[in-house]
């Protein structure tokens, strides 16, 4: 059919007409929503983790940012119509929580990936039940390709010991099979996932790793440290479908929990580039700070490739770059100066490794510093904690900086004469506090025998040294919960009631700032997060109740409001 000039035109104003439409819905579907013009929240305790800790009985914000903060008369009076009220009827509001440690949106591996994890987080009690886990999500998944599970924890299966690759190999005899220890840091993998990674009994350990083997000296199919990490990039090798649905499940997850500020703690260059598609596609109303690990995505800002604005946009900041020292106490691998409680196979002089031994360390820490970036630091053992600090100590005289804030991320064994050192140099821990929740038993009697396991992240000795620090939870380690982690600094309870070092308690004020101001404080953003003071950003949670009554219920206390730059982005 032909059609004459006029109708061409007539067809394509059409056809302009309708882009324009589509493209205008698309425009406002992807703009983040805005927040009102002006709310008060009034008849609450609020508070505020200002310098002084001030409690106050309401807030009034304009647009994204807080105005004024008194009481009830003094708030009441910047009222107008159009000024939305919210009546705390005498519930809590705090400032947004800071997740100063995980990696976001690793919590969204559920979606792709069979879930191994042990009480109190989840079912799996013993190697035939996780092995029937693990075959369940094979029923779906074709012949020939990955089947992947994460969290599985051989200190708390009845057999306490890692499922072997021969199990593996029994359980699921047509995929190559691949499965996260719940620290992070190894893994099991099966004959097919040995093959399809190109590793063969004749190969040798990697630099900062092992392939473990059975007495006769044949693989177990057990991945330490820098041997999983072919592995446990292919398990995150999604496409962007799959990774835009893992930021958007994650989602929940964070800020269900109150958290307005993500962190991912070990970002590569691909997870940066998805981070930010998700963002510019507006998936996710979370702040998100990036820690670029140094051995890839951080490389390019070392030699001036890549720059941070490339990927920082509004809530999403590129931050420290992120070094991995050594590995976990749970795992056996964390590097100790004192032997473990209870021998490793046998060996009763076994101290863990470093993932970098101390010259390469040394030498990457002071490229960084001496480039002017922000350092983050993994170290959970005290003989890592040592390198690190001889690292850092010698990196500072050579290119001193006034304020560095190297963050010690975990810093769990850390010893009294090393937190002192810390505050000399201007090292910030920060503390995976619910250690003593989640593993406090076992490192009891097992990792750490009773005298080290009371010093586990020594919160009381870090205040005492006048150190600012904060408390974190690693998810996917462990589930998103701030509230947790606070209580987890304040009680020092194991999930079984069990008190892990009485001494190293501090009080609720003082636990609640390692997840508001001090968290803050640490990425250098105390300017405007982390509490609720005049001319900040309006990053606010509502509280069903005080965590300032009884200390033991803190970790139950529900989040009925969680607020990012005045839009309320969760509701109970």
């Amino acid at each position: 059919m032909n059609l004459s000039p006029k109708k061409w035109m007539s067809r394509l104003a059409l056809l302009a007409a309708v882009i324009v439409i589509i493209a205008a819905f698309i425009m406002l579907y992807l703009s983040p929503e805005k927040p009102p013009a002006s709310q008060a929240f009034i008849n609450g305790e609020v508070i505020t983790m200002d310098a002084n800790s001030t409690i106050a009985q309401a807030v009034f914000v304009q647009e994204n940012q807080i105005v004024a903060v008194g009481d009830n008369q003094q708030i009441e009076s910047l009222i107008s119509d159009n000024t939305l009220v919210y009546d705390l009827q005498g519930k809590t509001l705090v400032p947004g929580l800071i997740d100063s440690h995980s990696h976001f949106p690793g919590s969204g591996m559920s979606l792709f990936m069979a879930d191994l994890r042990s009480p109190p987080v989840g079912p799996i009690t013993n190697i035939p039940a996780l092995l029937q886990r693990l075959q369940d999500k094979a029923k779906d998944t074709p012949k020939g390709e990955w089947v992947n599970g994460f969290g599985y924890d051989n200190l708390m299966l009845d057999e306490n010991r890692h499922p072997s690759r021969d199990e593996l190999d029994r359980a699921l005899p047509d995929h190559p099979v691949f499965i996260l220890h719940v620290s992070g840091h190894m893994g099991v993998t099966n004959s097919l996932g040995l093959i399809e990674t190109n590793i063969s009994e004749e190969s040798r350990d990697p630099e900062g790793g092992h392939y473990a083997r059975d007495k006769n000296g044949r693989l177990n199919g057990l991945l330490e440290e820098h041997a999983a990490t072919p592995l446990q990039a292919n398990m995150l090798d999604l496409g962007i479908i799959e990774f835009l649905r893992m930021v958007t499940y994650s989602n929940n997850d964070y800020l269900k929990t109150g958290v307005t500020t993500a962190q991912n703690g070990a970002v590569s260059l691909e997870m940066a580039q998805g981070l930010k598609i998700a963002k510019m596609l507006n998936l996710t109303p979370l702040r998100l700070e990036l820690w670029p690990q140094f051995d890839n995505f951080g490389l390019g800002f070392l030699d001036g490739s890549i720059r941070a604005e490339d990927y920082s946009r509004d809530r999403l900041n590129i931050g420290a770059i992120k070094i991995i020292a050594d590995g976990s106490i749970q795992g056996y691998t964390g590097y100790l100066s004192e032997p473990y409680h209870e021998p490793f196979h046998g060996d009763a002089e076994y101290r863990g490794y470093p993932r970098v031994a101390y010259p390469e360390l040394a030498e990457w820490i002071k490229k960084y510093h001496s480039a002017g970036f922000q350092l983050a630091v993994h170290g959970n053992g005290d003989a890592s904690i040592d390198d690190i600090l001889d690292g850092f100590e010698q990196a500072q005289k050579a290119f001193p900086t006034e304020d560095p804030r190297l963050i010690l991320i975990h810093a769990q064994m850390a010893r009294e004469d090393q937190l002192a050192r810390m505050k000399i140099l201007g090292v910030t821990p920060s503390f995976f506090s619910a250690h003593t929740y989640y593993w406090g038993d076992m490192h009891r009697d097992v990792t750490m025998g009773e005298e080290r396991a009371n010093r586990i992240s020594p919160a009381r000795t870090a205040v005492e040294n006048g150190l600012r620090f904060s408390s974190h939870l690693d998810t996917p380690i462990v589930p998103m919960s701030p509230l947790l982690s606070v209580w987890s600094v304040v009680n020092r309870l194991s999930a079984t009631g069990k008190l892990i070092g009485a001494d190293e308690r501090i009080d609720v004020m003082q636990a609640l700032r390692t997840v508001t101001i001090d968290a803050a404080w640490q990425i250098y953003r105390e300017q405007d997060l982390g509490s609720i003071e005049a001319g900040k950003l309006a990053d606010l949670v509502v509280l069903e109740s005080s965590p300032l009554v009884d200390p033991l219920t803190i970790k139950d206390i529900k989040v009925e409001r969680t607020i990012i730059g005045g839009v309320t982005v969760y509701q109970h």
